[in-house]
C-alpha cells in the first residue's frame, strides 16, 4: 500500500472583522522634518570649512533653536489627520 499523499499547506491571512471608519495617516508621505534643512547647511559648512570653524557658528545656533522645539509642536502643527482636526 503506497503512503499517503502529503497535501502543500496553504497560508491563508486571517480575517479581521469589519471597521466601522478606517483612518490611514500621511498614506503617501514621508514625515518632513523642519530641521533637515538646516542640518544639512551645518554639514556642508563643516565640510568645507572644518568643525571648528567660526564661520559656522550662525548655523549651528539656528539648528540647536530648531531641535529644541519640542516634536509635538513641529509635527502635529500641520498634521491633516491629527487628533483634533
Amino acid at each position: 500500500m503506497p503512503p499517503p499523499k502529503a497535501t502543500p499547506k496553504v497560508n491563508v491571512a486571517p480575517r479581521l472583522p469589519p471597521l466601522p471608519k478606517l483612518r490611514v495617516r500621511r498614506p503617501n508621505k514621508a514625515e518632513v522634518n523642519p530641521c533637515a534643512g538646516i542640518m544639512a547647511s551645518v554639514l556642508g559648512c563643516w565640510a568645507s570649512n572644518g568643525q571648528s570653524a567660526e564661520g559656522c557658528v550662525a548655523l549651528e545656533q539656528q539648528l540647536r533653536a530648531c531641535m529644541d522645539i519640542p516634536v509635538s509642536q513641529q509635527f502635529l502643527k500641520t498634521a491633516g489627520n491629527s487628533p483634533d482636526a
